[in-house]
């Protein structure tokens, strides 16, 4: 299994750590959070479930007052991150990261970072979400921009 630190050089605050998953003869089983691991110090306080058809993209989106701790759980996904952040050591970096259910793992995209996923392959993605902030309707926290834009230097295929 690989170690998160085996992605380089990666954004600031970006934290990645691979998980089995362990198969036997009635199905697979793997973990998908648990506070031991040290990925992120804050409690759980919100969980959803995200699908993305196949050739879709969501994004670009960033968050001001929440980190994303995203688990991939089906399908094949294409992360793409950028970092449009104030003062951060790695301003201006891009990551672009594959996770799949044979390459599982639990990331975190802090406040601040723009990204967009797309599903890869012919099936949907499947992803669970654990933010840091709970969705709240009258201040959602979300900021968005065009798939196309002048922000940031990556184009999708």
């Amino acid at each position: 299994m690989r170690d998160w630190q085996s992605i380089s050089p990666r954004i600031h605050g970006v934290e990645i750590k691979f998980l089995p998953t362990i198969p036997d003869d009635r199905g697979t089983l793997c973990e998908v959070f648990r506070p031991a691991w040290g990925v992120h110090p804050d409690p759980l306080v919100y969980v959803y479930q995200v699908t993305i058809r196949p050739g879709q993209i969501k994004g670009w989106v960033k968050h001001a007052k929440q980190d994303d701790r995203i688990f991939v759980s089906m399908g094949t996904c294409q992360v793409v991150l950028y970092d449009d952040r104030d003062g951060s050591p790695t301003r201006g970096m891009l990551n672009e990261l594959f996770f799949s259910h044979h390459n599982r793992a639990l990331f975190t995209i802090p406040a601040g970072v723009w990204h967009a996923l797309r599903a890869i392959g012919s099936e949907d993605v499947l992803f669970i979400n654990m933010p840091t902030r709970a969705y709240d309707y009258a201040d959602p926290d979300k900021f968005r921009l065009p798939l196309v834009n002048d922000l940031i230097p990556f184009r999708f295929k």
